[in-house]
């Protein structure tokens, strides 16, 4: 199951909001604080991108030789 478009959106909202607060905690905040603001932007990103490619899991078909379907060799695949 996808992530609804709405949480996806909040995600990424929180995600820009945390980038903002790092570009000014790089500036005034002694390192401990920049680098959690990172780790917690960085986690952010792979909710978003893991639930995708669990999606492709769960799209593939039983027996399937193990590959990918096409679309992720694509370059305008983003995952």
């Amino acid at each position: 199951m996808a992530l609804s478009q709405q949480v996806e959106d909040s995600l990424r909202e929180a995600e820009a909001s945390l980038r903002n607060a790092l570009a000014f905690a790089a500036r005034n905040e002694r390192p401990m604080m920049c680098k959690s603001i990172s780790e917690t932007i960085f986690k952010i990103d792979n909710v978003i991108k893991t639930d995708g490619m669990l999606d492709l899991l769960d799209e593939r078909i039983e027996g399937d030789s193990g590959q990918f379907p096409p679309h992720i060799h694509d370059e305008d695949y983003d995952l």
